[in-house]
């Protein structure tokens, strides 16, 4: 399979990792390999970069995308979830990390292959699985999940605000019969959204379709997991480039940035904070790198896209 994507922020992410040529970095989201190509084409000698994806399609594409620097040794693909980055590195020998890349979000290549049924655009079975190796899908989810269950991921991974009215139309439907595809749960969520608030806001199906997507996948959790693995895997000067495309992942990186940069509870009045009281991170850029108006021209992707970057300053 092809890989139609096109990487966003792409240098930026990159370049705000610093990468040292002979130093050992992780990209935690291989997808098409836009991200993985550039760093390795930086390294030199025994660098080298270890690079996740739970899609077996990833992977695949990657083996010939990559091929003359997997063979030149430069660079190790590994399919498992990047929660899994901590013990994954272990089996390597590897035990600290000088940059790692997260692209967050599903890549342009789920979203394309209708039969993933990522996408309320085409009809396909109700799946959503990035890891289709898993049990858990979008049609379970869907039908199985009860009320109140479907009501939170509604409300808090989807941030919408007719969640109870959604909820009910998927319980009502589904007494009837299964729901079984993309395009008839589309229907049934656009029934549970009033119709002055359907004239609005881009297709009204979006924010229920993100909703179950970060269910099935427990993408929150796993970013979570994920980075608090990387922070304790940095090498001091080693960064983290972490792009996201929804609020409710840059929120989570944003406050778990923050925890890590700011300094602790100090008693009033002390004339220098103590080098031990001082954080062990620091960010590299208060605000988040945006792209450039070239970028937003040319990949409607990018609209939404944030780069955050973290580094290390002491153990």
């Amino acid at each position: 399979m092809e890989f139609e994507h096109t990487t966003v922020l792409l240098h930026e992410a990159v370049n705000a990792l610093a990468i040292k040529p002979a130093g050992i970095y992780a990209d935690a989201t291989l997808g098409g390999g836009g991200h993985s190509g550039l760093i390795a084409s930086q390294l030199t000698g025994s660098g080298h970069l270890y690079s996740f994806d739970q899609d077996q399609v990833a992977i695949d594409y990657n083996q010939q995308h990559l091929a003359s620097q997997i063979t030149a040794g430069q660079v190790t693909l590994i399919k498992a979830n990047f929660r899994q980055l901590k013990a994954e590195l272990a089996k390597q020998g590897v035990r600290q990390i000088d940059g790692i890349v997260y692209d967050l979000g599903v890549s342009s290549p789920q979203f394309d292959d209708a039969k993933r049924g990522f996408s309320y655009q085409h009809e396909a079975p109700l799946d959503m699985r990035m890891n289709q190796a898993q049990a858990l899908s979008a049609k379970e989810v869907v039908n199985e999940w009860d009320f109140n269950e479907l009501v939170r991921i509604l409300s808090r991974y989807g941030e919408e605000k007719f969640a109870k009215s959604i909820a009910r139309a998927i319980e009502r439907h589904r007494q009837v019969a299964p729901i079984e595809t993309t395009t008839e749960l589309a229907e049934i969520v656009k029934e549970g959204i009033p119709a002055r608030a359907r004239r609005h806001g881009g297709h009204p199906a979006k924010k229920s379709f993100q909703a179950i997507r970060i269910a099935v996948n427990d993408e929150l959790g796993a970013l979570e997991s994920s980075l608090e693995q990387a922070l304790d895997l940095l090498a001091v000067h080693g960064r983290i480039a972490v792009i996201t495309f929804q609020s409710l992942e840059d929120r989570l990186v944003k406050t778990m940035f923050r925890e890590r940069t700011s300094l602790p509870e100090l008693p009033p009045g002390l004339p220098v904070i103590p080098e031990a009281s001082q954080p062990a991170y620091r960010l590299v850029n208060k605000k988040p790198i945006l792209p450039s108006e070239a970028e937003l021209a040319n990949n409607h992707r990018a609209h939404s896209a944030k780069l955050r970057v973290i580094e290390r300053v002491k153990k």
